[in-house]
């Protein structure tokens, strides 16, 4: 039986790995749903798949290429005037570029900072500020284990990571005196498409459900509890 919270998640690259995950671990857990992805098709897919799972929530849809800086500006907007307000911010979405600052292009670094870190940064910024005048709401940035041990060999895949870091403590300090909640989770190596077609097996990763099943713990804690990080790395170590 699904538990109720009448709350509300907005949920960035909502349609696989651990976005899917999340999405399908708060909807069994009786949350309303804002999935945010570019792909239409797969969004109405999981859209259908959960309300027709879990008929008590319900499940809105947003298209956004996260690449595209005005369309984030236009759904950090639309989700901030919206009638119900968003009560738990995902930041998930992120792309991975495995090559090093000396020998990246442009087109590299632009893409990384922007949807790795630009579009965390204007959503917190924009719907942070809703959470602050209603004095509540839960924000989760997930950056990476890079944000820790730098990767030269993605070099600003590591540096938009590191930024993510910053901006969650920064906020978490600034949200504080107004009730609320900001956390990093800080995934290692975990099985995402990212790794698709490795021969390494699957136990030699996190699992995308780890990451959502960390999330609903953090969001269980006591009203006087925040979870300022967590860190979720691999039994035998990063790959």
């Amino acid at each position: 039986m699904t538990f109720l919270s009448n709350k509300t998640a907005l949920i960035t690259g909502a349609t696989k790995g651990m976005g899917a995950a999340i999405a399908e671990k708060l909807a069994q857990n009786g949350y309303n749903l804002l999935l945010c992805a570019r792909d239409t098709e797969a969004l109405n897919r999981i859209k259908h798949q959960l309300e027709q799972t879990y008929p008590a929530i319900y499940v809105t849809t947003y298209p956004v290429d996260f690449s595209q800086q005005q369309q984030v500006h236009d759904l950090a907007e639309q989700a901030a005037a919206q009638k119900d307000a968003i009560d738990i911010l995902i930041n998930n979405v992120g792309i991975y570029r495995p090559v090093s600052i000396l020998d990246e292009t442009a087109e590299d670094y632009e893409a990384q900072m922007q949807v790795n870190y630009y579009t965390a940064y204007r959503l917190c910024q924009t719907i942070g500020r809703v959470m602050r005048k209603n004095r509540s709401g839960h924000i989760f940035n997930i950056s990476s284990i890079a944000s820790r041990s730098p990767v030269a060999a993605a070099g600003t895949y590591t540096v938009t990571k590191y930024a993510i870091r910053g901006l969650t403590q920064v906020l978490r300090d600034e949200l504080r005196p107004y009730g609320v909640r900001v956390t990093e989770i800080i995934p290692g190596s975990t099985l995402t498409s990212s790794w698709e077609g490795t021969p390494i097996p699957a136990d030699r990763f996190v699992l995308p459900e780890d990451i959502a099943q960390a999330i609903l713990t953090c969001l269980r804690v006591s009203e006087g509890a925040n979870v300022d990080e967590l860190v979720v790395t691999p039994r035998n170590g990063n790959i």
